[in-house]
């Protein structure tokens, strides 16, 4: 019997509870830390269990076996803890959880942002981590949406192949979470491509490129003061500005890729892609002009009618709208997202200009402060996931604690060849 640990209570948790529940092999235990939320959960999945509309066949039918509201319930040896919540509070569940799980259990985020590693390893422990399974996926694996709350749910599209990041405890292959406990979870779609490892997606993490640049580079010249008379289109209302400040962010990172490699030769970065590349292999012939990302972005039909994100208000009887920067474009992709790849240029000493830029306007709208005088050292630097929040000060302990380098030489600044025994953790 497989125990299973969902963490939420939102959309993606009603599919796996449906899912999961429905097999005669699984115990099924429903964790919501956020107050009322597990018990009106409860009262409300009815005795034949959620109800999840399938695209790709019947309907399927399951009850979770619990739904609890404190961490200390959770049942015994847990096989799977999966967090489907936003990534501002992994942290406070992995607390919560860790004195009642056990090395080996696999731990995985639907979906995880940059640094869902660092977190996990911060808060349970490297060894812990290393004799565990730690996964992540890009996107969750189909978009779905709640129809009755606790009774019905819709999967509208299940995606076809979804990039997850895998690190296997050790002694066990990529292959063998995937095939034993993804496709479990999940069923045979979609297919899942593993990546290179933890490091590359954090680097790769298209969002938090993508998102506040094109924000920024949108409203940096705008009175925020003033409303829109209609939410702006996102992609296609991108300027020639907004293209090349991509473009420079992302040979910036690039650069930070060059340094590693150089640094640790056999370190693997292959998924690790200039955006304009990216949205080449994504999209295709969906792009009608693909002279440069500018052109890209606004003739892209998979970004058709996509605005920014915005607050509707009335102002004199008339509907207007704010930007609203409280949505996940900034509050995720900045501190879980650019903020993590900017703290990892920081300890390899890679100059990001263009990239401390995005930040510091975004950090200004949020009302953060994460980079003060070029350095990650800001008095909200605690709600990221940069490794200077989790105490790294130097490029090879970032590295071999989180097990980026496991059986990789590691070249010193003097050439010296150093093995992992020679590395010293940051206080925890």
């Amino acid at each position: 019997m497989m125990k299973v640990l969902l963490c939420g209570g939102g959309n993606a948790i009603h599919v796996l509870s449906s899912y999961i529940s429905a097999r005669d092999d699984t115990h099924v235990t429903v964790l919501s830390l956020f107050q009322g939320e597990a018990e009106k959960l409860r009262d409300a999945i009815p005795e034949e269990g959620i109800r999840c509309i399938n695209d790709l066949g019947d309907d399927v039918y399951g009850k979770p076996d619990a739904v609890i509201g404190r961490a200390e319930d959770v049942p015994k040896d847990l096989d799977i803890v999966v967090f489907a919540l936003p990534s501002f509070t992994h942290e406070l569940y992995l607390k919560a959880l860790k004195p009642h799980l056990k090395e080996g259990v696999t731990i995985g985020a639907m979906p995880g942002e940059g640094g869902f590693d660092l977190c996990a390893i911060h808060n349970l422990g490297s060894e812990f981590v290393r004799h565990s399974n730690l996964f992540a996926l890009e996107t969750l694996p189909w978009a779905c949406r709640i129809i009755d709350y606790g009774k019905t749910v819709e999967v509208l599209g299940t995606k076809k192949e979804v990039e997850v990041i895998v690190s296997p405890k050790h002694g066990t292959t990529k292959n063998q979470l995937v095939e034993d406990v993804l496709h479990k979870l999940v069923g045979r779609l979609p297919a899942f491509d593993p990546a290179d490892n933890f490091l590359a997606v954090t680097l790769m993490n298209i969002n938090s490129v993508w998102h506040p640049t094109i924000s920024y580079g949108f409203y940096r010249n705008k009175d925020l003061a003033v409303p829109f008379d209609e939410p702006p289109l996102f992609y296609y209302g991108a300027d020639e500005f907004t293209g090349e400040m991509l473009s420079k962010i992302s040979d910036e990172v690039l650069e930070l890729k060059r340094t590693l490699l150089e640094r640790y030769p056999s370190l693997h970065l292959d998924s690790l892609h200039h955006v304009s590349e990216w949205m080449l292999r994504s999209y295709g012939d969906d792009i009608k002009d693909k002279t440069s990302i500018y052109t890209m972005l606004r003739t892209n039909k998979g970004y058709r009618g996509l605005t920014h994100p915005m607050r509707e208000v009335k102002v004199d009887g008339q509907t207007k709208y704010f930007p609203n920067f409280g949505y996940r474009y900034f509050t995720e992709d900045i501190p879980m997202g650019l903020v993590v790849t900017r703290g990892i240029a920081e300890l390899a000493g890679v100059e990001t200009r263009h990239m401390d830029e995005v930040i510091v306007w975004c950090q200004q709208v949020l009302g953060k402060e994460y980079l003060v005088d070029g350095k990650l050292k800001g008095k909200d630097l605690q709600s990221t996931r940069a490794p200077q929040r989790y105490g790294y000060t130097d490029l090879d302990s970032f590295m071999e604690v989180n097990h980026y380098l496991d059986e990789v030489p590691m070249k010193n600044v003097d050439g010296h060849v150093s093995s992992p025994a020679e590395m010293v953790a940051p206080a925890q």
